[in-house]
């Protein structure tokens, strides 16, 4: 679909649908661009706004939101943890995940808390490696941070048999997986990440390491089985050096793209009542490359 020029004009009537974007700062957000390019596509009268609210403003600026008819907002860095104190209401797994990034107004004033996180993990991977099966084998995972506390509950949801967690402060791994308490969960030495590779299905990056302006993740893949999937939630640059790595020696690879354009798709629905479609197109609208 083309959005040249008078396509991507934006005619909103006295009952749009408003919602956006809360974060401090949130300039850097794809989500403006990406939710303008569905509420085109689907033609709906609607907008969805960046909107940047510093954090000692935030319980305050959000009733605001809800009061003057926001149908609801993504929420990012720093406010996934302060707003639920703000939520009436959450679902089961923003409860489990411990944090919130979609808020919705519900007609009777509530505000309804979910985290759609690991939702975008899963869905990208099933998009993108269709023949995954997450029951298969172990799954590597790197880091622990809240990204990584998602993508571990959604991988126990779809029954992964193990998790192996490895982190560079082995401190925050344990406290993690005690937070999660669940036996599949095991805590590995970060100078071990190379040993415990043999066996697994699956070998998920959720750290920093790789993407732009950080140090490079050292790993050595040679112990990876070759049909073992290795994904990246960096998606700048798109391919990291471990996808490349990855790639080379002839793994499946998915990058981290596809978990940013999945975890709107709920938020979309509920705000604008269409379940949104990821397309190619969808990819090379946010990357800016059409």
């Amino acid at each position: 679909m083309d959005f040249s020029n008078s396509d991507r004009l934006q005619t909103l009537s006295g009952t749009s649908r408003l919602a956006g974007v809360m974060g401090w700062p949130v300039a850097h957000s794809k989500s403006p661009r990406l939710q303008g390019y569905w509420l085109a596509k689907y033609g709906i009268d609607g907008t969805y706004m960046p909107l940047p609210v510093a954090p000692e403003n935030f319980a305050s600026a959000v009733k605001s939101l809800r009061d003057l008819g926001f149908a609801g907002v993504n929420v990012t860095i720093p406010h996934k943890q302060a707003v639920f104190d703000v939520c009436d209401e959450l679902s089961d797994r923003a409860q489990r995940i411990g944090a919130v990034n979609t808020v919705t107004f519900a007609d009777d004033g509530k505000i309804l808390g979910d985290n759609t996180d690991g939702f975008g993990f899963i869905e990208n991977l099933r998009q993108n490696a269709p023949d995954i099966d997450f029951a298969r084998g172990p799954a590597i995972v790197l880091g622990a941070g809240g990204a990584c506390r998602a993508i571990i509950v959604s991988l126990l949801d779809e029954n992964c048999p193990e998790i192996r967690l490895l982190n560079r402060t082995k401190a925050r791994a344990d406290a993690l997986a005690d937070e999660i308490n669940d036996p599949r969960i095991t805590v590995v030495e970060w100078d071990r990440i190379d040993h415990c590779l043999e066996d697994a299905a699956l070998l998920v990056n959720t750290t920093s390491l790789g993407m732009v302006g950080q140090p490079p993740l050292e790993i050595d893949l040679a112990g990876l089985a070759k049909q073992a999937i290795v994904t990246d939630i960096v998606y700048a640059p798109l391919k990291t050096g471990l996808l490349a790595q990855a790639e080379g020696r002839g793994n499946p690879v998915v990058d981290g793209l596809g978990m940013l354009l999945h975890q709107a798709r709920p938020g979309f629905h509920c705000w604008f009542g269409i379940d949104p479609v990821v397309t190619p197109e969808l990819r090379d609208f946010v990357l800016g490359t059409s």
